[in-house]
Formats: structure tokens, C-alpha cells, sequence
């Protein structure tokens, strides 16, 4: 795209890790062709600093800007993350517990035998097929150990992390503003349009008005552009996923730092346990039409083993769901505006980084249309629905009956989409749950080997057969390899220690 043909001015509205993300990486490729890039962001706008967790998309995200571990992770307490774990969503015995991983090259040698395995155990055989047994990144996150091999060993896991978000949002400001980014502090009170229905600049409440020609709407579930001034219709997924409300606080942590989100089954919904280098961020997720806030409060104060004790809680309210158009005109609804999952999968950062990413290269390429904009929104929504369709499988494959909540979440199949009700039913047929979901096209939202650990996982399969029992020596193969792998990798408050001096000696 010849750079007379970009935006002159692009105006973000808000700032956040949502904002600052967007700007950094707007910053890079644009500001050098002439874009000017302004964050307006309201001073008052508090963060929640509860512990955030990420997929391994976020590497990409800092590999592609240069930015080593070392000098990001110390500043917002972050920690490394090989996967997550479920306890207590199934009561089926074996698979009480799970984790789906991340994926690491060293899953091509055990990968088949699970696959196998699973396989033989949907027919009824009496064989180990709880993903825990076979996957090196449950194996580094049972031990406290960080996924980073030496140099020497050629096999690297795929990670995420653990950060405190209202740091990171911090960390990429100044990131952003060193690459040229402009900073604005003040209120914006209301959008103004043009003739044309577009956004044309923003009113503030200091008395200004800012012009631009494309917005960015990172605003929050405030959605002040894309909702409210725009009136772009939200589509709710309220009816396949009740959670509407979270609780949040921070408890101690030792010297041994796992390297996985805990997201735990409770009576009304489910908690996380996020490790940060200096804390533990604690919090529950659940829907306030089983459950008031107050016994929420409780719930997880138990829960999290600090009782009465003088730690204070934040109380939060979401809106789940999406905006039918993320790019609406000129704007490009980013982050919380544009949509929430609950973050059982932790796939916010991944759809706001999908989002802006995806957007940045239809404007380099001069793809700015109507038909370009309806096949970048039908992209997203894509995106949007696909990680909805793996959130709600966890509920539907639940097996408690200990509350109402646990109970309503398992039944309801007819409102499910048609997607998921084809994985269903090719995973209960024992049917090729690979060939279906490459058929579906939908491999890149969660690829195969997430939908077997999940639906494995959980413990999904019909009753053992008569004399079903398979014989145990591939597993014994299995463990012994994950076991000698294991030993190439150090301790993760080492690491992380490591990283400290690195970046001090920097």
C-alpha cells in the first residue's frame, strides 16, 4: 500500500493492554510511513492486577517486535506457563483432573500412542487416556519447572505466560511511546459523526475535540465507539455460558513457582490460580443467578486459604459475547469493546492480538472496501465462535450434580452450534475427530490435539468392556521418555532469578 493511501491520523481510545498492544504494534509498522498513532486514555481508569494468563501467540507477539523475555517479564512479574489444568470438573474416575498443554515438538513421539490410546479406550478398553501421562508440559509443570531447555537440546516446548496485566499495559506504553506513539490524558465524553455516519472525532470533558480519520475502540466494555456511538448490534452468548461476574484477590507464594493456571471447578463456577512471581492471583468465575456475590466472596476466600483474613477483593461484572462488526466504518473495536470470553482458555490478549494483527494487514495491503471489511469481520467472528464452542464444551462435558449451576451447564444441547453438536457426535461415534474438524476448517481456532485433551480429558468415553484390559508396556515407554526429557530442564524460580540479572546487567 503506498503510504498516501494509509490514514493520516489513527486515534486509540483507551489504553490498557488492549490499547497499548495495538499502539505498539500500529507504532512500528505505521508511524515510520507517516501515520500518526495517539492513545487517549482516561487518567482515572484503574487496573486490576489479578494475574492474567496468555497462549504461546503472545511470544510471536514480542519475537516479531524484538523484545526479549528478559526484559519484559521481570517488569510485569511475569512467570512461564506450559498449560492448564481443570481439577474437579469431572467426577469420572481417572480423569478427575487434567491439563490441556501446550504443545512441544516432543509431543510427535508420544502423540500417536495417546492418540491411539484414546481411541482404543473409546471402544471400551481399559487403558490410561488422561493426557497428563503423555504430554512433556505436564510433566514440567507437575516438577515447578520452567519450559526453557539449554541450547543443547533441540527440542523447545511451546509456552505462554503468566504477567500482571495493569504492568504489562504499562510496560507497552512505554514501549509504544518510544517508538513514537503519541499519549493524551484526558476523558472522552462522546463521539461525533460525520454526514456519512462515521466517526469524525471525539469530544472530551477537559473541553477538546480530537480528530482522526480511522479509531481504534479500546475502551473497554464500555464500547464507547463501536456500541454506543456507532450502534453496531452485540450478539450475546449468554445462553451457552452463564458466567457473568468474577471475584479477585491476591494470596502469597513460595519459593516454588509452578508453571500452570489452575482453573477449578467450584459450586457455582470455577476459580483460577495464576502465579506471578511475587504473588499468587486467585479468582472465581461464576453466574450471579446461582450465586450472589457475597457467597462468591466466600467461596473463594475458603478456596484460596485465607479466610477472614484482611485481603481485600475486587468484584467484577462481564458482558460474554461479541460486537456483529469489529470494523464498523472507521472503527476497529479491539479488546474488551469488541467482545469477552471468560478467561477459562485465557484468550483475551490472543483475540486482541489477533484482531489488531489481522486488521494491519488489510490496511497495508490497501484492502479497506466494503468487501474487505465483511470478510475481515466474518474472520473474526470466526475466531469469536470458534474459542465460544471449545469454552462451552468444558460445561457440557461436566459431570457434577452437587449444584443446580453444574447441572444446568450439562444439559442445554440443543442451543449449542452446529459445530460443536458435529464434534460431539463424531467424538461419541468414535468417529476421526481430525478429519471433522479439518473438514469444519476450524483447526486454527483450536487444533486437534486441544479437542482430544479436552474431550479425553474429561473423561468422555463409554463404560469399560468385558475383559477389556490392553497391555501396559507402551505407557511404561512413555513415561520413561518423558522422564528423561524432563531432566534438561531447570528449576523455574531459577530462570526467572536468571532473567533479573539479565535484565539489571543489561
Amino acid at each position: 500500500m503506498s503510504p498516501s493511501a494509509l490514514p493520516k491520523r489513527i486515534l486509540i481510545v483507551g489504553g490498557g493492554s488492549a490499547g497499548w498492544m495495538t499502539a505498539l504494534m500500529y507504532g512500528d509498522a505505521l508511524i515510520k510511513k507517516g501515520v500518526e498513532i495517539t492513545v487517549v486514555e482516561s487518567p482515572n481508569v484503574g487496573t486490576i492486577g489479578v494475574g492474567e494468563g496468555s497462549t504461546a501467540l503472545l511470544k510471536r507477539y514480542f519475537d516479531e517486535l524484538g523484545i526479549v523475555e528478559s526484559e519484559w517479564m521481570p517488569e510485569c512479574h511475569a512467570t512461564y506457563k506450559a498449560g492448564i489444568s481443570f481439577p474437579n470438573w469431572s467426577t469420572r474416575p481417572g480423569y478427575e483432573s487434567y491439563m490441556h498443554p501446550f504443545w512441544s515438538m516432543l509431543d510427535h513421539v508420544t502423540l500417536p500412542a495417546y492418540i491411539q490410546n484414546v481411541h482404543a479406550r473409546q471402544r471400551g478398553v481399559d487403558i490410561d487416556a488422561n493426557p497428563d501421562r503423555y504430554f512433556i508440559a505436564s510433566k514440567l509443570a507437575r516438577q515447578g519447572l520452567a519450559p526453557l531447555p539449554p541450547e543443547s537440546f533441540p527440542f523447545h516446548p511451546g509456552y505462554g505466560y503468566h504477567f500482571d496485566a495493569g504492568l504489562l499495559g504499562k510496560y507497552l506504553q512505554k514501549k509504544a511511546m518510544a517508538c513514537g506513539v503519541r499519549h493524551k490524558s484526558c476523558h472522552v465524553t462522546e463521539a461525533n459523526l460525520d454526514v456519512a455516519g462515521r466517526v469524525a472525532s471525539i469530544s472530551t470533558m477537559e473541553g477538546e475535540t480530537l480528530e482522526a480519520d480511522f479509531f481504534i475502540d479500546c475502551s473497554g466494555f464500555s464500547a464507547l465507539l463501536i456500541e454506543k456511538a456507532l450502534k453496531t448490534p452485540f450478539v450475546s452468548y449468554a445462553d451457552v455460558l452463564f458466567n457473568d461476574s468474577a471475584v479477585a484477590l491476591p494470596t502469597p507464594i513460595g519459593e516454588t513457582i509452578p508453571t500452570v493456571t489452575v482453573s477449578a471447578a467450584l459450586s457455582h463456577g470455577w476459580g483460577w490460580k495464576i502465579p506471578l512471581t511475587d504473588r499468587f492471583g486467585n479468582g472465581y468465575v461464576y453466574s450471579s443467578s446461582f450465586i450472589s456475590s457475597d457467597a462468591a466472596e466466600r467461596e473463594l476466600r475458603e478456596h484460596a486459604g485465607v479466610g477472614d483474613a484482611d485481603v481485600q477483593a475486587r468484584h467484577l461484572k462481564m458482558k460474554l459475547g461479541r460486537v456483529a462488526q469489529h470494523w464498523n466504518r472507521n472503527v476497529l473495536a479491539v479488546g474488551l469493546s469488541q467482545g469477552f470470553l471468560e478467561p477459562l482458555e485465557a484468550t483475551a490478549l490472543y483475540l486482541t492480538q489477533t484482531t489488531a494483527g489481522l486488521f494491519l494487514v488489510y490496511l497495508e495491503k490497501g484492502e479497506l472496501g466494503e468487501q474487505a471489511q465483511a470478510a475481515y469481520n466474518r474472520e473474526v467472528n470466526g475466531y469469536f465462535d470458534g474459542h465460544r464452542d471449545y469454552i462451552v464444551a468444558h460445561y457440557k462435558t461436566n459431570t457434577r450434580t452437587d449444584t443446580d449451576y453444574w447441572r444446568a451447564n450439562a444439559m442445554g444441547l440443543d442451543k449449542i452450534s452446529d459445530s460443536l453438536k458435529r464434534i460431539f457426535q463424531t467424538w461419541i461415534e468414535g468417529k476421526d475427530l481430525g478429519a471433522e474438524i479439518r473438514h469444519q476448517g476450524i483447526e486454527h481456532y483450536y487444533p486437534v490435539g486441544s479437542w482430544y485433551a479436552l474431550l479425553a480429558g474429561m473423561g468422555t468415553f463409554p463404560q469399560l468392556g468385558a475383559d477389556a484390559r490392553q497391555p501396559a508396556e507402551s505407557l511404561a515407554q512413555i513415561d520413561d521418555f518423558t522422564r528423561r526429557c524432563v531432566l534438561n530442564f531447570r528449576d523455574h524460580r531459577t530462570v526467572l532469578n536468571e532473567q533479573v540479572r539479565m535484565r539489571e546487567a543489561a
